[in-house]
């Protein structure tokens, strides 16, 4: 087992670190990494962004969106959490969770916390989740990683997951707290989360001291790879699948709604209906949106750029993109 320290709270930095010792540079043995970052959203690899987060909420709050290589669902982390990664060359091509979960079980174990795997891909205590763990291969690797609730703002999770606006978000706090837990509340003797880390870290590594420092061509590399892989909008959005969204809005020239049809984030058809009055036709309105990006400013720029900021009477291309994808 080798150990490396990602030095940063960046999750880009951190993804693109994991996808470099995964692909790039092949250590002898099995590469583990325990790290943390700032308010994140991390979404599974097959899943809708759209679908899965409340974007507003997240954008309000500075929360990042990130997508993982992996399977899974999308889960949230803070600084009060922690993540943690297992490498491994190897000819194995099976899924298999147990192998690598085991050993942060051991772990929580270690400090007094009756830890247990439910079977699939989470891990529990008091019958309560305080992992998810996700597993992908790439080429002859694979990359084992999952999220530790240590002392995390579970209100901040709930509010950045809850994407319905319908839903009462007291009532839904209150259903997360019945089935998630931080581990902090479950362990006979408080830790910070530094020493958490270092237990963590210790009981894994089982003995080893075998480090793994990063070079500056290391660090100049993972940041290529953090914003070519990671960070970039087709890294986000790209990678959605098709998808129908209906959008409507009440604006001071009367009820607008758009349909659209959304491919890798890209739209690809659109319809517009409403008791507004305009100048243009609907398939004029309708069209000024095929192949553009799914983003607020590049609806924005579409609308204004086929002249539609004054054609819709008491309606601009503003409040017009701001009813089709939230601003930035």
């Amino acid at each position: 087992m080798i150990y490396i320290e990602t030095g940063s709270e960046d999750v880009y930095y951190n993804f693109g670190l994991e996808y470099y010792f995964t692909l790039e540079k092949k250590l002898p043995d099995t590469v583990f990494l325990f790290w943390r970052t700032t308010p994140t959203l991390m979404v599974g690899k097959y899943q809708n962004v759209l679908e899965e987060i409340n974007l507003p909420y997240a954008r309000q709050h500075g929360i990042h969106l990130v997508r993982r290589m992996s399977g899974g669902g999308t889960i949230y982390t803070d600084l009060g959490g922690w993540q943690y990664t297992f490498i491994q060359h190897t000819a194995e091509h099976r899924i298999e969770f147990l192998k690598y979960t085991a050993p942060i079980i051991g772990a929580i174990r270690s400090l007094g916390g009756d830890a247990s795997f439910d079977g699939r891909n989470d891990l529990l205590i008091k019958g309560r989740k305080f992992s998810g763990t996700a597993q992908y291969r790439l080429e002859d690797a694979v990359v084992h990683h999952g999220s530790l609730l240590f002392a995390t703002d579970i209100e901040a999770m709930t509010a950045a997951t809850t994407v319905d606006p319908y839903k009462i978000i007291s009532r839904s706090i209150k259903s997360v707290r019945d089935r998630v837990a931080n581990l902090s509340e479950f362990l006979p003797g408080p830790l910070t989360s530094g020493q958490f880390k270092a237990a963590v870290v210790q009981h894994v590594m089982d003995g080893s001291t075998a480090v793994y420092k990063l070079t500056p061509e290391d660090d100049r590399r993972i940041r290529e790879l953090a914003e070519e892989k990671f960070r970039s909008w087709k890294a986000l959005y790209g990678t959605n699948p098709k998808f129908n969204i209906e959008r409507t809005g009440h604006c001071r020239g009367g009820r607008i709604q758009f349909k659209l049809d959304v491919q890798h984030g890209i739209i690809r058809n659109a319809s517009v209906y409403g008791d507004f009055f305009a100048a243009l036709d609907a398939e004029t309105i309708a069209g000024s949106l095929i192949g553009c990006r799914y983003e607020h400013d590049a609806v924005l720029a579409a609308l204004r750029s086929h002249g539609l900021d004054h054609a819709i009477y008491r309606i601009s291309a503003e409040d017009m993109a701001a009813v089709i994808a939230v601003p930035e």
